[in-house]
């Protein structure tokens, strides 16, 4: 694999005022003031407390642990600050380890999110404390652009306060356009090449898994950097099982346990054929008297409707819908086999060596079509494909999670240490 360097890549200016103190939202101990607060002395607290600011009337006090040595060794990276923007559920467990590697590298890193999907109860499950700000505006492609909009100008006033050096996202349209408006160096990650684009919006750099092929534009491909593996690989090598999750779920040990995520419906790649094989899958599973299936809904709304069509099976304890959000990983570990209509949980799934089938309907990205000839996921692409292709049993449980070392995180971090490095800021 190449892998090309950043520091072949334009420089960017701009002229920016010097900021002496960062936040790391995952640390908070409390909301001091109704307002924007310039330094700790003026909110009178304790020397070493950084304040921040949540959003335009709330601030947060942070402590700054002490300098070690390594962060001293480190103090070009602790005068850079980048902002990580979460813009759907899958983006939570990604970004964990990378902003912890970050910060080991003395980095400050401050975090936004979108109430989009599961975002908000996986930002709780996992102790992650950041602001909340715009929400999931449908399907609709003139919605998505207003909610783009409108995210974006609640954005600015913080953003532009903050006077980060770089953002990164997993896609998020709102950051790009904050991020091209304040003129802030952006990194755009994604993993499926068909994702719908705004043309409106760019971004300085993006980096994408070894299998995403190349731009044809050759500007465009100067500005992609490419990392080892899946997504996936950067937070399941930190995967370790939760073995009390079979009873909490109240699952059977001698049953064959079956994890259904349904397909994105509001998503503009959706496909109603995935519909069709989700109620032809369900169908198939039922019919067997050793299954038990945990549905994972998307959102309330798919919640509900799932919970009426399926309430005869899941009062008799044969479909178990979760009433607040799970470790996707335990579950998936968890499970004989996966059946998904989207990407994330399918690669979950292969990464972790466990059966997985996709009912997904729309383009089929090349890390899919990358496991389906590894023979790690395999495509439910019709109706008959159900009971033809998917087979319901039991899997191995004598083996452990992989906990191999793979690269795909080192080798992330290493890009945006580079891109830092390569990027100059003069200061006024």
């Amino acid at each position: 694999m190449v892998v090309r360097s950043p520091c072949l890549l334009p420089v960017f200016r701009r002229r920016v005022n010097p900021v002496s103190h960062g936040a790391e939202f995952s640390a908070p101990i409390s909301v001091k003031s109704d307002r924007m607060l310039e330094s700790p002395k003026e909110a009178n607290v304790p020397q070493g407390t950084c304040m921040i600011a949540r959003d335009v009337d709330t601030v947060i006090a942070t402590k700054i642990p002490a300098m070690s040595a390594s962060d001293k060794s480190a103090s070009r990276a602790t005068h850079k600050k980048i902002w990580i923007d979460l813009d759907n559920s899958p983006h939570v467990p990604f970004f964990l380890p990378i902003m912890e590697e970050l910060r080991t590298r003395g980095y400050q890193v401050f975090v936004t999110a979108r109430n989009s999907y599961q975002v908000c109860e996986l930002l709780n499950l996992h102790n992650l404390r950041c602001e909340v700000i715009g929400s999931h505006w449908g399907k609709n492609r003139v919605l998505k652009i207003l909610g783009t909009c409108a995210r974006t100008i609640r954005l600015l006033p913080m953003i532009a306060r903050q006077r980060p050096d770089l953002a990164i996202s997993h896609g998020s349209r709102a950051q790009m356009l904050a991020s091209t408006l304040l003129r802030i160096p952006t990194i755009t990650m994604f993993d499926y090449e068909f994702t719908q684009k705004m043309e409106f919006l760019h971004s300085l750099w993006f980096m994408t898994p070894e299998y995403i092929p190349d731009p044809v534009d050759v500007k465009a491909k100067a500005r992609t950097l490419k990392y080892p593996g899946l997504k996936e690989d950067v937070y399941v090598p930190r995967f370790r099982p939760d073995p009390s999750l079979r009873d909490k779920f109240g699952l059977r040990a001698d049953h064959v346990v079956i994890t259904v995520r349904p397909p994105a419906t509001e998503a503009h790649y959706h496909n109603p054929e995935a519909e069709v094989l989700l109620e032809a899958a369900m169908n198939f599973f039922m019919e067997k008297a050793d299954t038990q299936v945990v549905l994972l809904p998307r959102n309330e709304h798919q919640g509900i409707d799932l919970r009426r069509t399926w309430e005869n099976w899941i009062f008799e304890g044969r479909v178990i819908i979760p009433e607040h959000v799970v470790d996707g990983l335990n579950l998936v570990w968890l499970s004989d086999l996966v059946v998904s209509g989207g990407g994330t949980m399918n690669r979950e799934a292969a990464a972790l060596g466990v059966p997985v089938y996709s009912i997904f309907r729309g383009k089929i990205g090349a890390v899919d079509r990358y496991l389906v000839e590894q023979g790690r996921l395999t495509l439910i692409e019709k109706v008959e494909d159900v009971r033809s292709k998917i087979s319901i049993r039991r899997r191995d449980r004598s083996a452990k999670p992989p906990t191999d070392n793979r690269p795909a995180l080192h080798v992330i971090v290493n890009h945006i240490d580079s891109i830092l490095g390569a990027t100059t800021r003069t200061t006024s």
